[in-house]
């Protein structure tokens, strides 16, 4: 029903004339108006047409007023419907109280004011137009909201099939790099011997050339077992169970300088360590990869006579989880390449500069931090050295 739509009004008495003179002043509110003489021909009108006000006389015979009221809320569509019931006589409080018991809503006393009547009639059309105007929204609202849900239930179905699909294919890739990686190292260390024993057994037949064609054949075999190696190792750290417990990051910070002591000392690095780190949970092995990785960068990336390296923390606000870094006063990177360096195999130099390497370190770094439900990235400027920052751990509650 809209705003401007008419509304049924039912007028009932036995009466004749008052019916006339009741549709004479209803008539200004443009809406329609039905009459019916008694009460059971109002019943036939309530049962074919949708009203929204009935008008009727208190005294009528067979049905009178109170009893039709009762019939009509009995009904279920008609629970609701204003009745305004019209007296000729004086009403006792008992009357006016059996009256509203039967569903009355207002009583108009005999002689009828015309302004009053149709004040009284108008509010209440207005009222039922507006009723039904909000049970439609709310069917439409009912509706969109099926339809939204019945969308979101189908997009989340969807979804949970491709993360099984994405699941499954990524344990196939893991499954498949590890195998491929290892079958493919017993041939070429095949290879590799054989290129040897040529070397060998041959040196005095073949030219320099050709012993130098053999050199750099095993020096690229070399390189793919290293590469092998790092895609194993990589498959690995994957595949592996977690065994997460409470640890001291400076104990774990420790560990990983221990295990390079020698090369720190070696490329006399100063090592520097400003505060204690907290408490964290985590994988003491792969947070001391991850330690050993970072802290090898920061020395093998720098051109500086007295080079430093720096392991912080930055507390944290709002419940998150603190940010540790790794400072050094290498050669840096440029802007476009903070994200590259963390793929795997991407090396932002020549294979052999800055001690060679396979450019795997930094995607293991990443996919530990990730699987301690961490984040890690990267602050650098060329020649003003490096900073990784990364988070161990989600959010926690506020």
């Amino acid at each position: 029903m809209s705003a401007h739509e008419k509304v049924n009004i039912l007028m009932v008495d036995d009466q004749p004339a008052k019916l006339l003179s009741y549709e004479a002043i209803l008539s200004e509110l443009g809406e329609h108006l039905i009459k019916a003489g008694s009460g059971r021909e109002a019943l036939e009108h309530l049962l074919k047409t949708d009203i929204a006000v009935v008008l009727m006389d208190v005294s009528m015979p067979e049905l009178d007023g109170f009893e039709l009221a009762e019939i009509i809320h009995q009904h279920p569509r008609y629970q609701k419907t204003a009745i305004i019931f019209i007296s000729a006589v004086h009403l006792t409080d008992l009357d006016r109280l059996k009256g509203y018991e039967h569903g009355a809503v207002d009583y108009i006393a005999v002689p009828v004011i015309p302004e009053l009547l149709r004040a009284k009639v108008s509010v209440f059309a207005e009222l039922y137009r507006k009723t039904q105007q909000l049970e439609r929204l709310n069917r439409e609202l009912e509706q969109r909201v099926a339809e939204r849900t019945a969308e979101l239930q189908n997009r989340a179905e969807v979804l949970q099939r491709l993360n099984s699909a994405l699941q499954r294919r990524n344990q196939e890739l893991d499954a498949f790099t590890y195998i491929a990686s290892h079958d493919l190292k017993e041939p070429l260390r095949g290879i590799s011997n054989y290129a040897q024993f040529l070397i060998e057994d041959y040196s005095a037949t073949l030219d320099v050339e050709g012993r130098e064609r053999l050199v750099t054949i095993q020096r690229l075999i070399q390189g793919m077992e290293e590469l092998l190696n790092s895609l194993l190792h990589y498959s690995r750290v994957e595949r592996a169970e977690l065994s997460q417990r409470d640890l001291d990051l400076t104990q774990v910070v420790r560990e990983a300088l221990d295990q390079l002591q020698g090369r720190l000392q070696g490329e006399q690095v100063q090592v520097r360590l400003p505060q204690s780190l907290p408490i964290v949970r985590g994988d003491r092995t792969q947070l001391i990869e991850v330690f050993t990785n970072l802290l090898s960068n920061a020395v093998k990336y720098n051109d500086k006579l007295e080079k430093w390296v720096e392991v912080g923390v930055q507390d944290n606000t709002n419940g998150e989880p603190p940010i540790f870094y790794v400072r050094d006063n290498g050669i840096g990177i440029s802007p476009e390449h903070t994200e590259k360096v963390f793929e795997i195999f991407r090396r932002l130099h020549t294979r052999n500069a800055y001690g060679g390497g396979t450019g795997a370190g930094l995607t293991i770094v990443k996919k530990i931090i990730e699987r301690h439900s961490g984040r890690i990235w990267v602050e650098s400027a060329v020649g003003n050295g490096t900073t990784f920052f990364f988070t161990i751990g989600e959010r926690t509650a506020a």
